[in-house]
């Protein structure tokens, strides 16, 4: 039995019984806590997808996660920075309009979700891996510009190496 806590459960408990369904285990929801109960394999990757939209992810995204192709990674900001001032730097990574956030997704083919002070990223591994760098220069502080050219360069060289 794994337990998950959440702190906004409306999206859940509207979409308890067809998730239910599609991971196949029993959900249970006490107080902020949600209980899985089924097979083990199937609680843990039911515990990754409800971790995924504790955080902020549509549940419609998180389900992306049953795809053995896909991962969910959350880092935390502070674990890269010495700064106080942690709005700044949520504001660097949402960028103006949310631009920069929107490009890095484009550049990397994930999902991003920015709640407090985490930052969760769903996609296929290696756009994953991608995402988590550029995320973690811009907070670091490295200029927009520059995470961009490089995701570009990625980008470059995976479809070279896909028409070889």
């Amino acid at each position: 039995m794994e337990t998950v806590y959440c702190k906004n459960l409306s999206e859940v408990k509207k979409e308890r019984e067809s998730l239910e369904r599609k991971l196949k285990v029993k959900i249970e929801i006490k107080g902020r806590n949600i209980l899985i109960q089924g097979e083990p394999l199937d609680e843990y990757v039911a515990s990754i997808i409800l971790n995924a939209v504790s955080i902020g992810f549509p549940i419609k995204t998180a389900c992306l996660l049953q795809d053995e192709n896909f991962i969910f990674e959350k880092i935390n900001i502070k674990s890269f920075t010495k700064r106080k001032n942690l709005s700044l730097i949520r504001a660097r990574i949402i960028g103006t309009y949310g631009k920069t956030k929107k490009t890095i997704e484009e550049l990397a083919g994930c999902k991003i979700v920015l709640k407090d002070n985490i930052v969760g990223i769903i996609g296929q591994t290696d756009a994953v891996e991608y995402a988590l760098l550029g995320v973690t220069n811009i907070i670091k502080g490295t200029k927009q510009s520059n995470v961009y050219r490089y995701l570009e360069k990625i980008n470059r060289e995976r479809k070279k190496n896909l028409y070889k």
